[in-house]
């Protein structure tokens, strides 16, 4: 890992943490999710499956990558269990279209965080940014295959994808104290920072 100024590690450390949260919440999501589906969904269970063990490896390697990093995993990963367990249980019990209409919304939120986290790593952290892109590319597959189960979605599956969204953002900000929101201020202000450079 190349030597980063201050500020650069500390937003570094940041996206570690925010991510490390994130995957634990998908875990949740997705334990919950498998659990109401063994009893009245077991079609779709195979795919949730799958995508658990996703899910623990890429938070694994998040929780792998802190300590080079000098990062910790969030202070109230209550919030991600409690928080993701809810999410899981209560869109699973709205039937196959709930499920993935919740996997969608999460995923287009995670892919669009981890497309500013990689803009951002490029020259300033090689090896996280290559553990991010891997694991981009099991989220995309998700996203994909949940808007393929999607039957032709409504304003309430839409509604819902809009909720669920905000509600992740939400969950985000909470367990991480405003982590994530320094964050985006912090990859927002470095990518403003490159294009100014490539216009000059």
């Amino acid at each position: 890992m190349a030597d980063p100024s201050r500020q650069d590690a500390l937003t570094i450390a940041r996206i570690v943490r925010v991510n490390h949260a994130g995957e634990f919440g998908a875990i949740r999501i997705y334990s919950a999710q498998i659990l109401v589906a063994r009893r009245f969904w077991p079609d779709c269970v195979p795919s949730l499956s799958e995508m658990l063990g996703h899910e623990r490896t890429h938070c694994a390697a998040f929780r792998a990558a802190m300590p080079a990093r000098k990062a910790r995993p969030c202070r109230v990963m209550q919030f991600w269990s409690w928080g993701g367990w809810l999410l899981g249980s209560v869109t699973a019990l709205l039937g196959p279209q709930g499920i993935w209409a919740c996997t969608a919304a999460v995923e287009a939120a995670v892919h669009r965080h981890l497309d500013d986290q990689l803009f951002f790593l490029a020259n300033r952290d090689h090896d996280l940014q290559g553990i991010i892109l891997a694991i981009r590319e099991e989220e995309l597959a998700h996203l994909h295959h949940a808007e393929e189960q999607l039957k032709s979605p409504g304003p309430a599956l839409n509604f819902l994808r809009s909720l669920i969204s905000i509600a992740t953002d939400v969950l985000i900000w909470l367990s991480t104290w405003g982590d994530s929101s320094r964050m985006t201020r912090a990859l927002k202000a470095a990518k403003r920072t490159r294009l100014a450079r490539r216009t000059v």
